[in-house]
């Protein structure tokens, strides 16, 4: 039997528009596709605590109080955590550019367009903008 891996993701949402980063074309898995900012969850690391460190390494961003949110994907090697990060300091870079070679905030009539690392999540994403915004 297979172990998910522990992975924990961001969705980064200011003024009605949430930040998605590019992953690059020569990524192992899911090169070539939009996706939340994250990754693996460390040995004896939180998944608010993997999120906060991937939004600095990744982001150049000091996240503050990230909120668990449902996230649906279809991946079952993967165990995710999702997070609403609606407050941080410093002004989101692409400082992984190995990783991504893009980063956007999109609106989210716009998302039905791309193409999603995690298709299903979608909704779930809809559903965070919605909420950071009411």
């Amino acid at each position: 039997m297979v172990v998910p891996i522990p992975i924990s993701v961001a969705a980064l949402v200011r003024d009605g528009l949430v930040l998605l980063v590019h992953r690059h074309p020569s990524r192992r898995w899911y090169p070539d596709c939009w996706d939340l900012v994250g990754g693996h969850v460390e040995s004896g690391e939180l998944p608010h605590q993997a999120v906060s460190r991937e939004c600095l390494e990744e982001l150049g961003v000091h996240v503050h109080d990230p909120r668990p949110i449902p996230m649906t994907i279809s991946d079952p090697t993967l165990d995710l955590h999702a997070f609403l990060v609606t407050r941080w300091e410093g002004e989101p870079v692409n400082a992984e550019p190995e990783e991504h070679d893009d980063l956007r905030w999109f609106r989210p009539s716009d998302l039905g367009d791309l193409k999603l690392a995690h298709p299903a999540s979608l909704s779930s994403i809809l559903s965070a903008v919605q909420v950071a915004t009411d």
